[in-house]
Order: structure tokens, then sequence, then C-alpha cells
């Protein structure tokens, strides 16, 4: 995954779900009401889901759709790709 090294917007959004992750955290640890919980939960699923259609974007980008590819190498990026989306919609 050389080509998402260093992209910034990765990083921010995967540090933007960590805080929500923690908010989540801190919302059991404290008490919180269920509502706002739940709230908090589906926010954070919500975030989740964009980095993964914005990851796998890049992924079609790169090794499925990406000039210059092989035959073989397409293949092997929409396996991967495949078997990616298999385990997240489990």
């Amino acid at each position: 995954m050389s080509h998402l090294q260093d992209d910034e917007a990765l990083v921010k959004r995967v540090r933007r779900i960590a805080g929500q992750v923690a908010a989540i955290e801190r919302a059991l640890v404290e008490g919180e009401d269920c509502a706002t919980t739940l709230h908090r939960v589906a926010a954070a699923r919500g975030a989740m889901n964009g980095l993964m259609d914005q990851i796998i974007e890049a992924h079609m980008d790169a090794h499925v759709a990406g000039p210059g590819l092989s035959d073989d190498e397409r293949t092997q990026g929409a396996r991967e790709l495949i078997a990616a989306i298999r385990r997240y919609a489990k």
C-alpha cells in the first residue's frame, strides 16, 4: 500500500475516527445516556465506512484499473479487493 503512505488526508481521517472511538469509551466509562452513546457509535461507523470507501477507491485505481498493469496484476488486485470486501461485509 505504498500509494497510501504519507497520505495526510487519510491520516487526518483516521485520527478523527480515533477521537470518535475515544469519545465512545468516555461515554461508557462516564455513564452517558444510551441515546448519546448510540449516536457516537453511529457517527464512528459512518466515518469508518467513509475510510473504507476511500481506501477501496485507491486500491482500485492502483491495483485494478491502473495503467500499465498486467492481466495477472489486475486479477490479483481484484482478488485482494474482493477478499477485503467479504471480510468487511461479515
